[in-house]
């Protein structure tokens, strides 16, 4: 919605009238650390910054937007990395950093109520003193907040058994685009009605701000085993996943790290990592003391069988952590061997791993360059590392076709252009490959009957007709029908 400068000139002292002078930021200097979230290629300088400090102060600001017709971009920990929390240069971004409350820990439903800005980590901290813990834990879960994780249906190491977001939610408290609150879900397993918190979940602030959620505590299994398989070829461990899938275990979490990402992460905190193998495994499993014993041992039988050089199994909790330390600052590690990096997410069927990581290989040569390969392996989600240097003429450019490349792969193959990460701006032209115009014509009356002026975070997610029909995009039938021409990016 295009909004008149008259409307956004004096929506600044009606927020200063309605919140307390530090909760409104104005200054360049103020507005600057606001300007991207984790996707730092795309920059935008915001109207105005406002930080309530609780659900009414939200409720005023939204109900101001909606009658002035700003638009407004909530934003969390910002975290996120695809441009879902890029400010609009005519809007108000709403940071909830300040609704940081663990509201209550309800011991007998195994539940916890907490306010969007409360950091994952923070939830299982506060809820281990009880033997219990949040499942979903993105690698950024020391700094990403539960909010932006419901916005984005954030997964993590162990969502493999234990789901993303979605599955780990009792009920939200919502504003919506008027300033008015709804409750979706409720403490039971299931509510009446259409189910409109898995709505919720994931669509990226175009539906609602979030300003409450309760969330699912499971009980600490009684026993974790970590084990680490080191392989020769990507080929050999991406079939060794398949395998353990196949003969019914369910490991708690099974990551995949290629060459670059292993040197990169021993290299910066230096855990132990075989830096001579084309890949490595890190599996998880838990529950009773004799399940995990079985279970490790299948899963060591068959890493050995499908060509595994080494298998290495934590002695203790410390070493497991240790473990899994490396993998959580895979990214950040990836961030020594370049300026740059541009961190892709697609998702493929568990088969296809060793011929998509075949084809990545292919594309970075043809692009020249270098891409590092971090992932969940267990559900397919992808995660490659594509690095550059922005300061070269054209190579983020290159970047971003080298990443387009790869959606692209992961929806002929059957798969999804995201997994975890949404969609934002960033991946707006893979949603005109992946969907026909029906299907996005459906999204946006969904967008429309919750947020029917569009204020809430415009321009993300769901790409316009007019956008697509430029692009000249042709819907891939998964599968079926070849990669469309990519010159359109």
């Amino acid at each position: 919605m295009t909004t008149h400068s008259a409307q956004t000139t004096t929506i600044i002292p009606k927020l200063r009238d309605l919140l307390p002078a530090h909760a409104v930021l104005a200054t360049n200097e103020e507005l600057r650390p606001y300007e991207c979230d984790g996707l730092s290629a795309y920059r935008q300088v915001p109207l105005v910054v406002v930080l309530p400090e609780n659900v009414e102060q939200v409720q005023a600001v939204v109900r101001l937007c909606y009658r002035h017709g700003v638009p407004i971009v909530a934003r969390g920990a910002g975290t996120g990395l695809s441009g879902g929390a890029l400010p609009l240069a005519n809007g108000v971004l709403l940071s909830l950093a300040k609704l940081n409350r663990i509201i209550e820990i309800d011991l007998h439903n195994r539940s916890a109520r907490v306010e969007p800005g409360v950091r994952n980590l923070a939830i299982s901290q506060a809820a281990a003193p009880h033997g219990l813990y949040y499942a979903p834990d993105p690698s950024s879960q020391i700094a990403c907040s539960i909010g932006g994780n419901v916005a984005e249906n954030s997964g993590g190491v162990h969502c493999l058994k234990y789901g993303l977001t979605v599955h780990n939610i009792l009920k939200l408290k919502v504003v919506l685009a008027d300033g008015e609150i709804v409750t979706l879900g409720s403490d039971a397993c299931d509510s009446a009605g259409y189910d409109l918190l898995a709505l919720f979940t994931g669509s990226e602030g175009l539906l609602g701000i979030v300003v409450e959620v309760t969330v699912r505590l499971l009980p600490k299994p009684e026993r974790t085993q970590v084990l680490l398989a080191a392989y020769a070829s990507v080929a050999a461990a991406g079939q060794t996943v398949s395998t353990i899938i196949g003969a019914g275990i369910i490991p708690a979490g099974l990551e995949m790290m290629d060459q670059l990402a292993i040197r990169a992460a021993e290299d910066f905190v230096h855990v132990g990592y075989p830096t001579d193998a084309a890949a490595i495994l890190l599996c998880e499993v838990d529950g009773t003391n004799e399940e995990v014993s079985e279970h490790v041992a299948t899963i060591r039988n068959i890493m050995l069988a499908q060509g595994a050089t080494t298998v290495r199994t934590a002695i203790d909790d410390q070493e497991s952590a240790l473990l899994w330390k490396g993998r959580k600052a895979a990214f950040p590690a990836v961030g020594r061997l370049a300026p740059d990096y541009y961190c892709m997410d697609g998702t493929i069927p568990r088969r296809c791993l060793p011929q998509v990581l075949d084809e990545i290989e292919h594309l970075s040569k043809e692009y020249d360059l270098r891409v590092a390969n971090v992932f969940h392996a267990g559900d397919g989600n992808l995660h490659p590392l594509i690095l550059y240097d922005a300061n070269r003429s054209g190579e983020l450019h290159r970047a971003e076709q080298f990443g387009a490349r790869i959606l692209e792969l992961c929806v002929r193959v059957g798969g999804t252009i995201t997994g975890e990460h949404g969609v934002g701006i960033e991946k707006l032209d893979a949603m005109c490959v992946m969907f026909q115009p029906t299907e996005l014509t459906q999204f946006f009356s969904v967008k429309n009957a919750f947020d029917p002026h569009g204020l809430l975070n415009p321009g993300k997610a769901i790409p316009s007709l007019h956008r697509c029909a430029e692009l000249g995009a042709m819907h891939v039938h998964r599968g079926q029908v070849p990669f469309p021409d990519i010159e359109r990016f």
